[in-house]
């Protein structure tokens, strides 16, 4: 075999880099943002992209010195090293607030109740809004909800202590997912007495997201009213997953180590291969055949004598 292949098994596409947007992903129209791709250290090429456009730029960091609805959508990066292009980042869905007029947010039957309750909090539009976002100080992880128009509901089944806090809501339309109303004003929901177990009970697991809004305080998602599950992808990730290789040396250590093991165990997998095909071909031979003797005829018996 060539001594070229282990080299074959080596090669492949380089880690997918980090993408996210500073401050945050939900920018209110006329604030500045900067959207940043972080690849390992020494990257020849960047290439940041918004898709579904034709627009692309070969560097990583883009800066808005003031946030417009045309820069809303979704962006994704890449890098190169040598001839090399590295797996796709996450993508980003970068979102502009305060496009419309912001929803009433309450809770039914009352923001103040007790433990083991159950409560709902209503988003509500005075337009047909058919998707809705509420988000609660401190938490994370966005819950989808069956499509509705003009308002959202968001139960809450046995409340604890740990469903205490500042909400606020959002409201946009499907028909363009990045584009959102100004935030509600706050709704303090307050749980009297202590509990132990928290009580979100969604209908599916919340996707990795953290955010902030431009009302006073840091905000992170807790649930987002997304209509049909064919339209999942909308959930806003700006932060690397949990699955992504670290950043810096730490990646290329990581990277180091695993291009090492995939040779040694290419190398393994060359020699049985070659081991294999070796005794299979012997097998394969036919066996030497041995020629008959040739038949020779006895020799002439003596003449016999005359007596």
């Amino acid at each position: 075999m060539s001594s070229s292949l282990p080299a074959l098994f080596c090669l492949g596409p380089l880690p997918k880099p980090s993408l996210q947007a500073l401050p945050s992903s939900l920018v209110p129209l006329g604030t500045p943002v900067t959207v940043r791709c972080q690849g390992p250290p020494g990257v020849d090429l960047y290439r940041l992209e918004k898709l579904k456009s034709s627009q692309y730029f070969d560097y990583g960091v883009l800066s808005f010195s003031a946030m417009e609805k045309r820069f809303a959508g979704v962006y994704r990066c890449s890098y190169q090293n040598g001839s090399r292009w590295s797996l796709p980042s996450s993508q980003l869905e970068l979102v502009a607030t305060g496009v419309f007029t912001k929803p009433s947010l309450s809770a039914q039957p009352s923001a103040a109740v007790s433990p083991g309750m159950d409560v709902t909090l209503r988003c509500e539009s005075q337009y047909g809004f058919d998707r809705f976002a509420l988000y609660k100080e401190g938490d994370t992880g966005p819950y989808k909800r069956p499509e509705q128009w003009y308002l959202a509901d968001f139960p809450i089944t046995t409340v604890t202590a740990a469903n205490s806090g500042t909400y606020r809501c959002y409201s946009f339309s499907s028909s363009s997912p990045y584009l959102w109303s100004a935030p509600s004003d706050p709704l303090e929901l307050v749980v009297k007495g202590n509990s132990v177990t928290p009580s979100w009970l969604p209908t599916e697991l919340p996707s990795s997201v953290t955010e902030s809004s431009e009302a006073p305080g840091r905000l992170s998602p807790s649930l987002v009213n997304q209509g049909s599950t064919a339209e999942s992808s909308r959930n806003i990730t700006i932060l690397p997953e949990a699955s992504d290789p670290p950043a810096g040396p730490a990646l290329q250590r990581y990277t180091e180590g695993n291009l090492v093991r995939i040779c040694l165990g290419a190398v393994v997998l060359i020699f049985l291969v070659g081991i294999l095909a070796e005794d299979w071909h012997s097998r394969r031979k036919p066996p030497r055949r041995r020629g008959r003797a040739a038949h020779r005829p006895l020799p002439p018996l003596p003449p016999r004598p005359q007596t």
